[in-house]
């Protein structure tokens, strides 16, 4: 009988392993060859492992810079802001706004097309390489802008191309890694955001300061051509960095291959394959009739309505008075904290697989400060605040880890699940623009709307809890099924594991729990 559910023992990795079915699926075929898993033994299965995840973790690192890049280009405009962008493109406080919230329109619109896509491609490092390089050049290009429609226009335009990257790197990250191991490397994955945040404010005033002029260029100007043409630099190399799927990436042994596909069987009880018989929209299909996903959409969005403060941070930094390069200095610890912070949460949340406190503790955080900053105008006391404030994006990584948990198989329905959720949570994004644009009082309104969406976070974590809780319950009362089990799927369970397929008795989703 198969193993179920991740609750294996090393015996059962030690089961011989068959060579792998004709009829896997999307280009995935199994790399399974004529190993012997019995052959490893428990020591050797061990050391492969370890190997393995050496491997992966050094090269998935590259996820890091490339986020780094993808923020610094997303959100460079606000330091440009402080050098003069604004008045030299002669936009109104709206029209700036509206070339921020531009970008999500672009952003949301092509998320779940691309990672129904790189679902289903063998070669997802040359995807995120091609889609970074277009994103380079289009941030190049808006050093060249001349008024508030050519900047509405790069700035959809880069939306619209950057959305490829978060939903597809996610995608690969939860095709590598169990859901004992996922948050951490999110975590370290959303570093690259929070880093961005501290480094963007360092590079900015570093150019914003000595670039003024040269070669008849605004210093804002120079700000985006330098990262734009960063970003092309790094992303040629992605194509040979970044790992592609366990059946077939390069860089890594047969055995750790086949380690990675049965480290990810194990964890769920089921070959993480689609059926030869879904088609492009099933997966869609799948995602639109559960309700979980509704759920969490309208929740994420809240939380990242809550956290848009992050585009406008070195602006409300700047409400402690102190000249522009000074400002733009004092934004950045506050988000190496965040970043530290989060990989704590993180990894605390994998060690006890818990997740509703691990996202609710940080928000909780983030409410004194936004609390503070309504209170005061202590400088003091505010830029303390922005310490608090900064801390509660480890709750927002821990959340990406609950979606991928919850949908685990199949990886169409993982997929679009991740980039439709993600994408109606950039709507935050949108509203975020405008609700920083009400500066009476040290921005005191914008913080009560956020305070209030902080609010609204905690109670839809609440409601998800107490769903997946009692979907658990219906599961261990056999009264429902996490997904449904076709037929090569279930034999291409089997081959992974090293069982025979026919006459095997699997039921994979016996001992299989939401993490709550």
């Amino acid at each position: 009988m198969a193993r179920h559910g991740g609750r294996d023992s090393l015996s059962e990795i030690e089961k011989p392993a068959v060579e792998a079915s004709e009829n896997y699926t999307h280009n995935e075929q199994p790399n399974t060859g004529n190993l012997n898993v019995r052959a490893m033994g428990p020591e050797e299965r061990i050391r492969i492992e370890k190997s393995l995840l050496r491997k992966l973790d050094a090269r998935c690192s590259y996820f890091v810079v490339i986020y780094i890049l993808n923020y610094l280009d997303r959100n460079n405009i606000g330091a440009a802001r402080l050098k003069g962008l604004q008045e030299d493109l002669k936009l109104t406080d709206t029209q700036y706004a509206t070339c921020l919230s531009i970008l999500y329109v672009g952003y949301i619109l092509m998320q779940i097309p691309s990672n129904m896509f790189i679902n289903r491609i063998p070669r997802p490092s040359l995807y995120i390489s091609a889609v970074m390089t277009i994103w380079g050049l289009i941030s190049t290009l808006t050093g060249l802008a001349k008024g508030f429609g050519g900047m509405v226009a790069i700035r959809f335009l880069l939306g619209f191309v950057e959305a490829a990257f978060l939903p597809g790197a996610l995608l690969i990250l939860s095709k590598w890694y169990t859901r004992r191991e996922l948050t951490r490397r999110n975590a370290i994955l959303f570093c690259g955001n929070l880093i961005s945040n501290a480094f963007s404010s360092l590079v900015g005033a570093g150019v914003l300061s000595n670039m003024d002029g040269v070669l008849g260029h605004r210093a804002w100007r120079w700000l985006f051509y330098i990262e734009g043409a960063a970003t092309m630099f790094v992303a040629v190399l992605a194509a040979f960095i970044l790992p592609d799927l366990p059946t077939n990436s390069r860089g890594f042994t047969e055995e750790e291959l086949l380690v990675a596909q049965l480290r990810m069987t194990e964890d769920v009880g089921e070959a993480d394959s689609d059926s030869a018989d879904m088609g492009i929209f099933d997966g869609l299909i799948m995602v639109v009739k559960d309700w979980k996903v509704y759920l969490m959409m309208l929740t994420f969005t809240a939380y990242t309505t809550g956290l848009s403060f992050n585009a406008f941070f070195p602006t409300l930094t700047g409400t402690l008075g102190l000249a522009y390069v000074p400002t733009l200095l004092l934004s950045a610890p506050p988000w190496v904290f965040a970043c530290i912070f989060s990989l704590i949460n993180a990894w605390h949340s994998d060690r006890k697989q818990e997740k509703f406190g691990h996202i609710v503790g940080p928000i909780c955080m983030g409410l004194v400060g936004f609390i503070i900053s309504m209170a005061t105008l202590n400088k003091a006391a505010r830029y303390v605040a922005l310490f608090l404030q900064a801390g509660s994006y480890a709750g927002f990584i821990v959340f990406y880890s609950w979606i991928s948990s919850s949908f685990p198989r199949p990886p169409a329905k993982r997929a679009v699940a991740l980039a439709m959720i993600n994408a109606f949570s950039q709507l935050g994004n949108v509203a975020g623009s405008y609700v920083w644009d009400l500066k009476e009082n040290g921005y005191r309104k914008s913080y009560g709307i956020v305070t209030t969406m902080f609010g609204v976070t905690v109670v839809g974590c609440w409601v998800i809890r107490m769903v997946l809780v009692d979907q658990n319950k219906k599961l261990a009362l056999g009264e429902e099924s996490a997904w449904e089990v076709h037929d090569d799927v279930a034999n291409q369970t089997a081959r992974v594991e090293g069982l025979k397929s026919e006459g095997a008795d699997l039921k994979p989703q016996i001992g299989f729990r939401y993490l709550v």
